[in-house]
């Protein structure tokens, strides 16, 4: 969604959005949608609209693909984010990152608070920074509030990358990138990491680019 129509009813303009077709387009990092935050949802969305949303959110994420898709992403200043990892990894990366499988969900109005002082360190990529990651630093353990899509509360803790998983969308829906949170030396391209950071944890990056895990 541009920018010149920001003014208009939000949900006038998510009937504009869903009328492109779909998968929608995912807004890249310097468009100022990704830092202004997002409003909490209330109602904005009739409730026929809001399960369109949601679903061309999942058809989007789907084809990106990715983990996660926070409404900022699309263009639209709401505080909603749907998240679903089937986990296709090698027994040794889900052991070491705690990545298991997570079902589709959307997350309405949520925030996250950390559950004791553990950290966990591990590259991260974003769906609106096409073509890099970087280590990111995130508490290992969160607890998650909001709501469903159907306004049933949610109130858990979460661990390992499903706790990354959220913790990323959560951030976008407060115009943070995972690079404002990212080491600055670990930043490669996606083909340096195929070529030389594919390991489970980035130990090696960190020896060998020159920054410090936590």
């Amino acid at each position: 969604m541009g920018t010149s129509n920001d003014h208009a009813p939000l949900a006038e303009r998510v009937e504009q959005l869903l009328e492109g077709g779909l998968p929608l387009t995912i807004v890249a990092a310097g468009d100022p949608v990704l830092r202004r935050g997002t409003e909490p949802y209330d109602g904005q969305l009739e409730p026929a609209l809001l399960a369109r949303f949601v679903e061309a959110l999942r058809v989007t994420m789907r084809a990106a693909p990715g983990v996660g898709l926070a409404a900022p992403q699309v263009g639209v200043e709401l505080r909603i984010a749907v998240i679903e990892d089937p986990a296709p990894v090698p027994e040794e990366v889900r052991l070491t990152r705690g990545r298991v499988p997570q079902p589709f969900r959307v997350l309405v109005n949520p925030a996250y608070e950390p559950v004791g002082d553990a950290r966990a360190a591990f590259f991260e990529g974003c769906l609106s920074v096409p073509g890099w990651q970087a280590v990111v630093a995130r508490p290992a353990e969160v607890r998650l509030t909001g709501q469903d899509e159907h306004g049933q509360a949610l109130d858990e803790v979460l661990e390992g990358w499903p706790a990354r998983i959220v913790q990323h969308e959560t951030d976008h829906l407060d115009g943070v990138l995972y690079l404002d949170r990212a080491e600055p030396r670990s930043l490669s391209s996606n083909l340096a990491m195929a070529e030389r950071w594919a390991q489970p944890t980035p130990e090696e990056a960190a020896r060998a680019l020159g920054f410090e895990l936590p």
